[in-house]
């Protein structure tokens, strides 16, 4: 008994000096395993649980999430700001699980289903890094979507240790498009000197790590650089490799690579301190604190996942999706662009105007994924009239005017069917629009906003390039000779057809993250994930994120052509219960078309008369509310406000 209680004693004892060992908030030197040495260490030891480099985010919640006491992860303001709860419903939280990505990688698989062990593998390293990358370590030679939905980790998504595990001495060299180079020496590498390592090894296992590389963009890059192998219509690869994105080389070609770093803006910071762990009472509090929000610009797609997260097996409350959605939106609206507008001349028959658009952006401006694209809209309108309009939305959410052809690049718009898009299309080896990834052999168009500091000189431009008209426009990314503005002058011509008087315009930006057009491709396929998407896309909001606004109001137009009176017609009845209204034409005027436009600026109807009559009938969309009816009569047209009850 006596042995007994003295080796308990010792142990006992044992225990409290390594924790006063490992508690010392010492930085814990750790040895970066090369390839060969991974190799190596691969082949001396038999194959091992998933758990053995990662650990599944739900270990990390203890300390890093909701504290019940109200005492860490608060801001000076007592406002829970804790790592978990903010991460958990972000877009890295749920790559694994984001449903247009399993759909694409499902599209891409049936263009081309003898690539598809490698097209899965590549495609996993980054939505799903913790599962990919412990397979790969321990010896797999691919990791699909099937792999995925069997292990936790996979499934898991960009989580605690996708991050803080990446290798501080592998960055900034050929680290891209899923290339990423783990530490698996047990660390969790963070930004603050002489971590508290004992409890964190207590718990876990892992040890607390200090490196600078964790406050850098380079961190940022391996997934946010892509090049993706081309393949032709057969499916054979031709050697060439297209840019998917380069979101990370766009930073590098801008004024920010010296100044702003990526978790600046997207990881906004808390200058005040905080105690980043719970139930620790010795910690010190540590700033500057970097929330793990992880804003982008997807705001689509977390509506989409948080009006299915049943479906999609995600258990994140309503509350830390909308806070989600929230802060993404602010930093779009915010963060992004400035735009103005002028009148730069009138004339008896057109209003010349300049809308000026500047990126804040750090990048490109849309960026990332080349479905996304950012548009102008604008209207001009009097009293009694449209003017002009460009850049409005059909009931599709698709651009009025826009055919299946590639958009060009606009220095100067004179012609409603003419817009401004901010984009870039893909083509394949012949040369046509592809939303197929390892088709993709050229750019056809890249006229989205540089950033400021952007230099068609810089050495990482051919991999983030201007593409199309863009290039011959002397706004566009200058002022005067000087490159590098950031900023694209939009020069509008619009002719006014006899109208006098007060004008006023109007003139947004709007995102769409995925365009209707985008899916034309994937859903002439079928598959699981497709039609499961599918369904889900049918039933979303597709409406696209304001993301600024101007107007000029009371532009006076000099004398001219008289238009025709708002007060000839006459519209009832107002409002409508079964739908049905009439148009009395008082002055029997040649009507060539009626349009009807509800109160979110998109044509829901339309109707070709080319007649004199004194009446006719049209019937308003099945949805109450407030609606516009046009009557377009020749060059000449009055707008009449309509309600349907």
């Amino acid at each position: 008994m006596f042995r007994y209680k003295t080796a308990l004693l010792l142990s006992f004892a044992g225990f409290i000096v390594f924790m006063i060992l490992t508690s010392s908030q010492q930085e814990v030197k750790t040895p970066f395993h090369s390839t060969t040495e991974l190799k190596e260490f691969q082949n001396s030891r038999a194959h091992l649980d998933s758990a053995q480099y990662f650990l599944g985010s739900i270990r990390c919640k203890g300390c890093h999430g909701y504290d019940t006491l109200h005492h860490s992860n608060i801001d000076e303001n007592g406002l829970d700001i804790n790592l978990y709860d903010d991460w958990e419903s972000t877009m890295m939280a749920l790559s694994a699980k984001d449903p247009l990505w399993r759909a694409k990688v499902s599209h891409e698989i049936l263009v081309n289903p003898t690539h598809a062990d490698e097209l899965q593998t590549k495609c996993t390293s980054c939505h799903a890094p913790m599962g990919h990358f412990t397979a790969t370590i321990n010896g797999a030679q691919h990791y699909t979507l099937d792999d995925m939905l069997n292990d936790t980790l996979g499934l898991n998504g960009v989580a605690c240790g996708g991050c803080h595990e990446i290798a501080k001495d592998s960055l900034g060299g050929l680290e891209y498009s899923g290339n990423i180079h783990y530490d698996t020496s047990l660390v969790e590498f963070g930004p603050f000197t002489n971590p508290l390592v004992g409890p964190m090894q207590l718990y876990t296992g892992f040890t607390p790590t200090h490196s600078v590389h964790m406050n850098t963009s380079k961190l940022c890059s391996p997934c946010h650089t892509l090049q993706t192998a081309t393949a032709d219509l057969s499916g054979n690869s031709t050697g060439n490799y297209f840019t998917e994105q380069a979101t990370y080389h766009e930073w590098l070609n801008s004024k920010f690579n010296d100044t702003v770093v990526c978790q600046r803006c997207h990881m906004p910071q808390v200058s005040e301190p905080v105690i980043i762990a719970n139930n620790i009472l010795n910690l010190l509090p540590r700033s500057p604190f970097n929330k793990h929000k992880f804003m982008g610009g997807n705001i689509s797609m977390l509506n989409l996942i948080k009006q299915n997260k049943i479906a999609l097996s995600i258990d994140v409350s309503d509350e830390h999706f909308d806070r989600t959605i929230a802060s993404t939106l602010n930093l779009l609206q915010t963060a992004t662009l400035d735009m103005s507008m002028q009148t730069d001349s009138v004339t008896t028959d057109t209003l010349y105007l300049s809308v000026s658009l500047t990126n804040k952006a750090g990048h490109k401006f849309p960026s990332g994924y080349p479905s996304r694209r950012a548009f102008v809209q604008i209207a001009a309108t009097s009293s009694t009239d449209t003017v002009f309009q460009s850049g409005m939305l059909n009931p599709n959410y698709e651009i009025v005017g826009q055919g299946m052809a590639v958009e060009k690049h606009h220095n100067i718009i004179s012609d409603s069917n003419q817009v401004q898009i901010y984009e870039m299309i893909m083509g394949d080896v012949n040369g046509n629009i592809t939303t197929v990834l390892e088709r993709a052999d050229v750019e056809l168009k890249d006229n989205r906003l540089p950033p400021a500091g952007f230099s068609t000189s810089h050495y990482a431009y051919d991999t983030a390039r201007i593409v199309g008209e863009a290039l011959t426009d002397p706004d566009f990314n200058y002022s005067g000779i000087t490159e590098g503005s950031g900023r694209d002058i939009v020069h509008y011509h619009i002719p006014l057809r006899g109208h006098t008087g007060a004008v006023n315009v109007s003139a947004a930006v709007y995102y769409q993250t995925i365009p209707p057009r985008w899916f034309n491709e994937m859903f002439a396929y079928s598959s699981t994930y497709i039609d499961s998407f599918k369904a889900m896309y049918q039933t979303a909001d597709k409406s696209p994120v304001l993301i600024a606004f101007d107007s000029l109001t009371s532009v006076m137009i000099p004398s001219g052509i008289a238009a025709i009176s708002k007060d000839e017609w006459k519209v009832f009845p107002v409002p409508s219960f079964n739908g049905e209204v009439f148009v009395q034409n008082m002055n029997q005027h040649f009507v060539s078309k009626l349009e009807i436009w509800d109160a979110g600026g998109r044509k829901v109807k339309e109707y070709f008369v080319g007649k004199n009559e004194s009446q006719f009938s049209i019937t308003l969309p099945d949805a109450t509310g407030i609606y516009w009816l046009r009557i377009q009569c020749g060059a000449q047209s009055v707008v009449k406000n309509l309600v349907r009850e």
